[in-house]
């Protein structure tokens, strides 16, 4: 810098320029308004100037030109930003909504989504992958992200994404080596992410005891008479096992789940010989009363539909739900409805819910448990529940994710043709009476019961109903009174026979003698 300096101040050096340099520094300083006119100076007067005031004419003359660059090239950046945000924004509006689904590969949920969107705009894209197939990081302000690897078809498929909605169909934890997976939700909840049913829920579901707890402060609130439910002693560990409870007990070790942990006792030496198993386990334990019972009753909750269950074993195994059984969908009562709505209130609220029950011989019903949205679909419902679910999922992500709110469908149409050997399994209620003709509408249940006298319930308390395909007709009969819904138990084996008995009637003789015969038959069966 102080040889340029020296260089400029050089007056020969400046003389020695070609034409058109240091032009702006030849130029003649401008006369301010109102001084003196007097001839400009000579450029030799000019060159003997001090470089101080060549460099300040200079900055000044560059000035307007550094000005006009600097404003254009702010303007280019700030419509650089506009568009980029733009894009953005119209890339945000179109870019589907990610659900992740947690179930096994049973089930294919993305069918079940497929052409959906929500509010009409965005689209649904599913993600389905196990608990064990899944990793995930959280953070405060970034969400969760979450790295799944699945295995299809003997491809790996490596995938990370940060999900909008969660759909848990699995258990998160069990007893089982390697099957505890309540870190995943922690992380899934620490990252804010929105699910069915909420992960609060799926959380506290992680202990049945502690569900249990919950069930006991219905108990208290609603009495015994209208939430009947099953007594049970809780063990902290096999310590406290000393005293023997009344038996016959079921102990059930630990938080064990699907009929797995669980252990009828008879004998006080059978609860000593349990009692170190728990020892070995390690885990808390509870002992409950067996009841003998007649059928299980499972009642289920999705969304706004409800339906009702009974199962019976016809192994004759004390677990309904290990061997062979027989299900059957029965009348939704008002008594069952109001167990499983006041269940659905746990933990914040369950959108996906089940409560099982046991009917026992001694005409009482026992509540002995309630499941989360991992429990199993059965029936011959179960597309119309995955449905119910789809539907459920869409309505809660718009109304979490956009702020739309929709009703709810209590029942979805589905058309399943129904299979022709469970056509030939199935009997219809108005074949199965003695006459092979319609049962009366208005008739008594000691009447349905063929003379038995212990199959004659209340609606209220025995769901021992013949199924129906369709509707549960409103009235029948005289006056308007609603049929019995009890049956015994060969009349409740109905389900689509129906289409196989219409014919001409050259066949109705063989076909009512084919029928009193299997009647007889599974009457035996499941004779009290």
């Amino acid at each position: 810098m102080n040889y340029l300096r020296r260089r400029l101040s050089d007056s020969s050096f400046v003389a020695n320029l070609p034409n058109g340099y240091m032009m702006d520094l030849q130029r003649p300083t401008p006369t301010p308004p109102g001084s003196s006119t007097s001839s400009p100076a000579s450029p030799a007067a000019e060159r003997r100037q001090p470089p101080s005031i060549s460099t300040q004419s200079s900055a000044s003359a560059s000035a307007p030109g550094s000005g006009n660059f600097l404003s254009s090239f702010s303007s280019v950046v700030k419509s650089a930003q506009m568009a980029q945000n733009v894009a953005a924004a119209a890339h945000a509006k179109s870019a589907p909504k990610i659900l992740l689904v947690i179930d096994d590969q049973h089930t294919d949920w993305a069918k079940y989504f497929r052409g959906k969107k929500l509010n009409g705009e965005y689209e649904i894209r599913v993600e389905q992958a196990e608990f064990s197939e899944i990793n995930l990081a959280s953070y405060v302000n970034a969400g969760c992200m979450v790295d799944m690897q699945v295995n299809k078809g003997g491809t790996k498929v490596v995938r990370s994404f940060k999900p909008d909605f969660i759909l848990i169909r699995q258990h998160a934890y069990s007893m089982i080596p390697g099957e505890d997976f309540r870190n995943l939700i922690i992380g899934l909840h620490f990252g804010g992410i929105p699910s069915i049913n909420s992960l609060f829920s799926i959380y506290n579901f992680c202990s049945k005891p502690w569900v249990f707890s919950q069930m006991i402060r219905l108990y208290h609130a609603l009495g015994p008479e209208k939430f009947p439910l099953n007594e049970q002693t809780f063990y902290p560990n096999h310590t406290q096992m000393m005293s023997t409870p009344p038996l016959p007990v079921v102990i059930k070790m630990g938080h064990a789940h699907s009929g797995i942990g669980k252990i009828k006792v008879e004998t006080q030496q059978d609860f000593q010989d349990i009692t170190s198993v728990v020892a070995l386990a390690g885990t808390y334990a509870t002992a409950e009363p067996y009841i003998l019972s007649k059928y299980d009753i499972r009642i289920q909750k999705i969304g706004n539909n409800y339906k009702a269950y009974m199962r019976t074993s016809i192994s004759g195994n004390w677990k309904a739900n290990t061997g062979s059984a027989m299900l059957e969908q029965i009348a939704m009562t008002d008594r069952y409805r109001m167990w499983v709505d006041s269940c659905a209130e746990m933990f914040g609220g369950l959108d996906i819910c089940a409560v099982k029950a046991v009917h026992g011989k001694d005409g009482n019903d026992y509540i002995i448990e309630v499941m989360d949205s991992s429990m199993p679909l059965i029936g011959e419902h179960v597309e119309e529940d995955k449905q119910l679910i789809t539907e459920l999922v869409i309505n809660k992500m718009a109304q979490v994710l956009l702020g739309v709110s929709t009703p709810l469908p209590s029942s979805v149409k589905v058309k399943t043709p129904t299979p022709h050997l469970l056509k030939l399994l199935s009997f219809n209620a108005k074949a199965l009476s003695p006459a092979g003709g319609h049962r009366s509408g208005s008739a008594s249940p000691s009447q349905s019961a063929q003379g038995s006298p212990q199959r004659a319930r209340s609606a209220t308390t025995s769901p021992s109903q013949a199924f129906q395909p369709g509707p549960i007709p409103a009235s029948s009969g005289p006056g308007g009174q609603k049929p019995s819904p009890q049956l015994n138990k060969s009349q409740s084996l109905t389900n689509t026979f129906t289409e196989t008995l219409r014919g001409n009637l050259t066949d109705d003789e063989a076909k009512a003698e084919t029928i009193r015969s299997l009647r007889q038959s599974f009457a035996s069966l499941f004779s009290d």
